[in-house]
């Protein structure tokens, strides 16, 4: 890993889950990481609930758009999260992967986008303490 790393968050339609991780990781760790999200088969747009969830905790992600996952993104990525994308993702030796569980938020209420939204801080603060150095 260099000294900024790179991390990769996938799923299948690039639109809820990994927007929203990329979101948080670039709120809480501002410059220090470098964020990257891609889905194997990826939406028009982005979950217009997912939007909806993160404004409510004063992040924007209207400005994102759905994202193709490509072999060179993954290959050049230090951390690849995965999120239900299952076989589609690549696997490269000598990467860190994580699997997060998550619920997928396409078609579900705002309740639900919420919990998700609230899982995925608490996995984002738990990365982030265990790649950024102790001060």
């Amino acid at each position: 890993m260099t000294d900024k790393p790179s991390v990769l968050f996938v799923c299948v339609h690039n639109a809820g889950r990994s927007q929203m991780a990329a979101a948080w990781l670039r709120h809480l760790a501002g410059d220090t990481v470098e964020v990257r999200s891609a889905g194997s088969a990826p939406t028009d747009q982005i979950n217009p609930t997912a939007v909806e969830a993160m404004r409510e905790v004063g992040i924007d992600i209207t400005d994102q758009t759905p994202t193709r996952l490509t072999w060179d993104t993954a290959q050049t990525s230090d951390i690849i999260v995965t999120m239900g994308c299952g076989d589609a993702c690549p696997v490269f030796p000598g990467k860190r992967y994580e699997d997060w569980k998550l619920t997928d938020p396409a078609g579900q209420p705002l309740d639900v986008v919420r919990n998700v939204r609230d899982h995925i801080k608490t996995h984002i603060t738990e990365l982030l303490a265990s790649i950024q150095p102790e001060n």
